[in-house]
């Protein structure tokens, strides 16, 4: 019998799905990430991926013929030619490169997802404005969480995948990098972009040691955590759509045409021959968590009815700054007045989060993607009843929770597929 495996490293830990050939759920595990120094978090990525992978049982982990990991998106590492990190990660919502924007719109065309201050080229252009030339010049790879992960196990350093590359300018349309890009000084640090779930290469004869996998075991390109989530889904058809409600707010639907708006935070993703439009909004459960604990969101859920409008217009956030629906990094958290009652409070960020995956989900349509036709819920947000029953109020199609919601069986999938 031989095994897949699916890696997938969000914001608040990692988790490993093992499936058979009928994707029948063999084995799971999960690592909650400790806070750590951010010049320490590729450490702290690494010893999980190898927790993760020799916790799964020998005879099991040794059957593993393929596997996949996905990472956060626009999550980025600048590394030596040894894929040593030079500097600390910057994560997916770190905006210094706010001060690029005005050189990055003088070369990116108006629609681009780079024109953004959170994209992976954006932090790259970052780096080189901000570093100390001694730094500067070590540096050969510009790599995402999940580029630099499977590295740890193919030993191939300078590989990305069509999703996570688009933040850093590749054209997922033309499978190419745009003339523009390639002609900037930093364009020899760029990946060189897989489709997603094609094999990589065999692991490493290092890797078969630290990781205990097979030697015949096929590394295979990768993902990023939202589609990786979609894929898991099940979602096929045109107009199908996922929502992931994780630290941040993830949609995504799945469209017959390509739609890219930089001015609102919205772009597309190739899959396969569709697209999947979306965006992703700094609202989430981040936020829930910076007011409420896990506990006191499920004990206090019960108590909200759903049914009547909470009379509260929240846009939830933790600090200033939003992506989608509105592009905007100094946009402002609005959470006032803030109720006597502690459900209420809760109420209004709930329904406010509910507002936002509508007005997203009414402008991806209105600039001519594909008609909604259902929402498909993935992410820890998709146990709480009491939010599905708000969305469902607040979103014109029928609202449902993904059989398969874990982005890391998402990316066993991929792997098993071998592409999307």
């Amino acid at each position: 019998m031989t095994y897949v495996a699916g890696v997938d490293f969000g914001t608040s830990g990692a988790r490993i799905m093992v499936l058979d050939g009928n994707q029948a759920l063999i084995h799971q595990g999960r690592i909650r990430f400790g806070a750590v120094a951010s010049m320490d978090l590729p450490r702290q990525w690494q010893e999980t991926l190898q927790a993760l992978i020799r916790d799964v049982p020998t005879v099991v982990r040794r059957a593993i013929g393929a596997i996949a990991i996905n990472g956060t998106s626009g999550t980025v590492l600048l590394c030596d030619r040894a894929g040593h990190p030079l500097t600390a990660p910057l994560p997916y919502n770190d905006n210094r490169g706010q001060s690029i924007l005005p050189q990055l719109r003088e070369l990116a065309p108006d629609h681009s997802p780079v024109l953004s201050a959170t994209s992976s080229l954006a932090k790259l252009l970052w780096w080189q404005a901000n570093l100390p030339t001694a730094i500067w010049q070590q540096a050969r790879y510009c790599l995402h969480q999940a580029d630099w992960l499977a590295a740890q196990l193919h030993g191939q350093w300078g590989l990305s995948d069509y999703h996570n590359a688009l933040k850093i300018g590749y054209d997922g349309g033309e499978l190419t990098y745009p003339d523009w890009l390639q002609a900037l000084p930093a364009a020899p640090l760029l990946p060189q972009v897989l489709v997603p779930g094609t094999i990589v290469g065999p692991v490493s004869a290092s890797a078969v040691q630290r990781y205990g996998l097979n030697p015949n075991c096929r590394v295979h390109a990768g993902t990023t955590d939202s589609i990786a989530a979609f894929i898991a889904s099940g979602a096929t058809q045109p107009g199908e759509a996922v929502t992931s409600l994780g630290s941040t707010l993830v949609l995504k639907l799945l469209s017959k045409t390509r739609v890219e708006e930089r001015s609102l935070g919205i772009y597309s993703h190739r899959f396969g021959d569709l697209w999947l439009v979306g965006g992703a909004s700094n609202t989430g459960g981040a936020v829930l968590n910076g007011f409420f604990t896990e506990a006191e969101s499920v004990r206090l859920s019960p108590n909200i009815d759903p049914a009547v409008p909470s009379g509260l217009d929240y846009y939830p956030l933790l600090t200033p700054g939003e992506r989608f629906p509105i592009n905007d990094p100094t946009y402002p958290p609005r959470l006032e007045p803030r109720p006597e009652h502690p459900q209420d409070f809760l109420y209004g960020m709930l329904e406010g989060m509910a507002r936002i995956e509508a007005a997203g989900y009414q402008q991806l349509q209105a600039l001519g993607a594909s008609g909604l036709t259902r929402v498909i819920t993935a992410g820890g947000g998709a146990q709480n009843p009491t939010w599905m029953a708000i969305r469902q109020r607040c979103l014109p199609v029928p609202v449902s929770r993904a059989e398969q919601g874990e982005a890391a069986f998402g990316t066993a999938r991929l792997a098993q597929m071998g592409g999307e």
